[in-house]
């Protein structure tokens, strides 16, 4: 396998130096920086190959882009390694990727506080940067984020007499009562190896005060407060829920079809729910004559609050541009700086539905940009004040599992483990007890943990 993904990486490379930037021999001339994006859907490349052209325009430096997927990140990242041909800058990378390359020794972690420290400090959110950063050095350059959100159908809980699913005991109540008539009362990711499932119950349990690990590196997730976070995600999953292992895109699909009264899914499907994208549209029967009924007839729960959770928790993701060790490094950070300078508005207008701004300056100007693909509008169009006001809000707010007690590494390394979504999968389909799954989580959790150097 790491043979054919370098091969498959040789690939793209080759492709995108040939059709962009010309003979080796004139990159040298010039000079060249090699960037990897998991920004890797067509429309967006297409942006990011403008953006790079600018680049180059006004520094002579050449831009090799390339898109990644993120599902084949780890893969790729660690044969270029082993091949020293790693990039010189990476684009879009999630926080436990990050730390993967922390983990590995991969990383510059000079350039990016240059590049922050230039742009201004005070010009971030905060909590972003915080996220970031281990040992007092900022590890990358958090570009936005996405928000993980509970959507429900306002239409089916009006009728019903609910309250917005913002606690354990109202969602479970919505499941329960909407679960009838061809209609789950919600859909789930449940597959055990898929990192959505990872991120929606990590949601779900940071809800209920449950951490990956404590203050001094020990693992506790079969703590009381996580065993309850496995027994209620799972009894939704098994009661309420679509059988079978239902993933990012199966929960989405559902949800859109009208067979579903809830999901858990993250900001980026704004643009989509909307029918702004004709490859992912509503497909209910009222939005057949509106596309934008869904929209118009969904609510938006951004924190979640859990028996045992001290307050309510809001899960999230932030994007970072990283800088490798063996990086260009003047070229990589001027192309970083103008990335989240120039080109800044752009970068975040390719889906402003998914990439709220971390820094604050565009952060007024988010809701009014152009979201969608096939069709263009505004979220402020669509959505509410109130909703939209939350999501620009969200990376201040942002909670995550291991970072904040200086376990990024151990963040990083469960990444192509998946253990919490393995022993979740078992409590659904009835293999393991909720006690047993955290047990078996803290089981693989530590043996990766032994692992790390």
């Amino acid at each position: 396998m790491p043979n054919k993904v370098t091969a498959v990486l040789s690939v793209a490379l080759l492709a995108v130096t040939t059709a962009a930037c010309g003979s080796d021999a004139e990159q040298n001339r010039a000079g060249a920086i090699t960037v990897w994006t998991e920004e890797n859907l067509a429309d967006r490349m297409t942006v990011q190959q403008t953006l790079a052209a600018e680049f180059t325009k006004r520094t002579g430096i050449k831009v090799n882009l390339v898109g990644v997927a993120e599902d084949q990140f780890s893969q790729i990242v660690t044969s270029a390694a082993a091949a020293g041909d790693l990039p010189d800058v990476i684009g879009a990378l999630p926080l436990a990727a990050v730390r993967e390359l922390e983990a590995n020794d991969l990383l510059d972690t000079a350039t990016p506080g240059k590049v922050v420290d230039g742009l201004g400090r005070d010009t971030f959110s905060p909590r972003a940067l915080e996220l970031d950063s281990a040992g007092g050095k900022l590890l990358a350059v958090p570009s936005d984020g996405w928000a993980q959100l509970i959507l429900y159908r306002k239409d089916l809980f009006r009728k019903a007499g609910l309250e917005p699913p913002d606690t354990y005991e109202r969602l479970e109540a919505a499941a329960r009562k909407l679960n009838t008539g061809g209609v789950a009362g919600i859909t789930l990711a449940i597959a055990p190896k898929d990192s959505f499932t990872s991120q929606s119950f990590e949601y779900v349990a940071l809800a209920n005060g449950c951490q990956l690990v404590d203050n001094s590196g020990n693992i506790i997730i079969n703590s009381p407060q996580c065993v309850k976070a496995f027994e209620f995600y799972s009894n939704l999953a098994k009661n309420y829920s679509i059988k079978g292992k239902q993933d990012v895109d199966s929960t989405r699909a559902t949800y859109f079809s009208g067979k579903a009264a809830m999901t858990i899914w993250s900001s980026f499907i704004l643009d989509e729910l909307a029918g702004l994208r004709n490859d992912a549209l509503p497909s209910c029967a009222e939005c057949r004559a509106d596309k934008k009924w869904l929209a118009e007839n969904t609510g938006v729960v951004t924190a979640l609050k859990g028996p045992d959770g001290s307050e309510p928790a809001q899960y999230g993701e932030i994007v970072s541009w990283a800088v490798t060790h063996d990086a260009n490094k003047d070229a990589a950070q001027k192309f970083v700086s103008f990335m989240m300078n120039e080109g800044y508005e752009r970068w975040i207008g390719m889906a402003p539905e998914g990439k709220v701004p971390t820094r604050k300056e565009l952060a007024g100007k988010w809701n009014g940009l152009p979201a969608g693909v096939d069709t263009k509008k505004p979220l402020s169009e669509v959505y509410p004040a109130e909703t939209l006001d939350a999501l620009r809000r969200s990376p201040d707010t942002f909670a995550r599992w291991g970072i904040p007690q200086g376990q990024g590494k151990l963040i990083g390394a469960t990444m192509g483990e998946l253990p919490v979504p393995k022993a979740l999968s078992a409590v659904t389909g009835g293999s393991l007890t909720p006690q047993a799954a955290a047990a078996q989580a803290k089981a693989d959790v530590e043996t990766i943990k032994r692992g790390i150097r």
